[in-house]
């Protein structure tokens, strides 16, 4: 089987089929969820750095973060139900509140799980 960039046993792709493959089986939904969240000075100085504007590296590490994780979880949960692979893989995505000056950032990676020939 091609390897992902996650290098799980398991092929995700955005894709709702895999070229030159068959689905021999259809699982069902699987999803990976990661939440996570910036110490209160690193929020603070994010604040202080969206007054002034500019990219926000710290936020965007937490999100590249988040977003590998859920990635991770997709595979290990399609893998515990049986499957190869994930088809239609997308992400969803938000930042909620957790407290004063305390900022979450939650995503989830969802798709298709399937046994490919």
């Amino acid at each position: 089987m091609p390897s992902n960039h996650f290098e799980h046993e398991v092929l995700i792709l955005t894709l709702n089929d895999c070229p030159g493959r068959n689905v021999r089986k259809a699982i069902g939904p699987v999803y990976g969820t990661s939440v996570r969240s910036r110490n209160f000075a690193g929020n603070w100085l994010g604040s202080l750095r969206a007054i002034f504007g500019g990219r926000q590296k710290g936020y965007s590490k937490m999100v590249s973060k988040s977003r590998n994780d859920a990635l991770a979880q997709l595979a290990e949960a399609a893998k515990a139900r049986g499957a190869n692979a994930v088809l239609g893989m997308r992400f969803d995505s938000g930042e909620f509140d957790s407290g004063p000056g305390q900022a979450m950032n939650e995503v989830t990676a969802y798709g298709t799980a399937v046994v490919l020939e």
